[in-house]
């Protein structure tokens, strides 16, 4: 009898610990999915296509980035949107035009509602647009 007491408590004590390690285990999940990312915003102006990676870099970390292009030729400005445009894709994120050689990156986390009317929709296009037509 007392062999069956002693039995009993081991028993619901190991089965207590187990529950106690799948709260945790069910803890650590549900905390890596709410820190999706670090929330932030970079804002970048390369000055050379090699610059393409570390804003790709930026975005691997769930950033959101903002490019402006006035820095590059147009010829570099439309081979850093390919390679980024290819990123995001990979990434699951998303790329848009925001402003004349402005483009705004964002990770698979971030939604962007809204839209941006482009400039050249009412004939106004500034000599320091970045002419980026494909």
């Amino acid at each position: 009898m007392a062999l069956s007491k002693f039995k009993k408590i081991l028993v619901d004590d190991e089965y207590d610990d187990e529950e106690d390690v799948e709260e945790v285990k069910t803890k650590k999940k549900d905390s890596s999915v709410s820190a999706t990312g670090s929330g932030k915003m970079i804002l970048l102006e390369p000055r050379a296509y090699s610059e393409s990676q570390q804003i790709a870099d930026h975005l691997k970390k769930k950033n959101t980035v903002v490019v402006n292009m006035k820095r590059v030729t147009p010829d570099q400005a439309k081979r850093i949107v390919d390679f980024l445009s290819g990123t995001v894709y990979a990434l699951g994120g998303d790329l848009q035009k925001i402003g004349a050689g402005i483009f705004l990156c964002t990770p698979r986390t971030v939604d962007v509602e809204g839209a941006i009317t482009d400039d050249d929709d009412k004939g106004k296009k500034s000599k320091d647009d970045i002419d980026l037509d494909w």
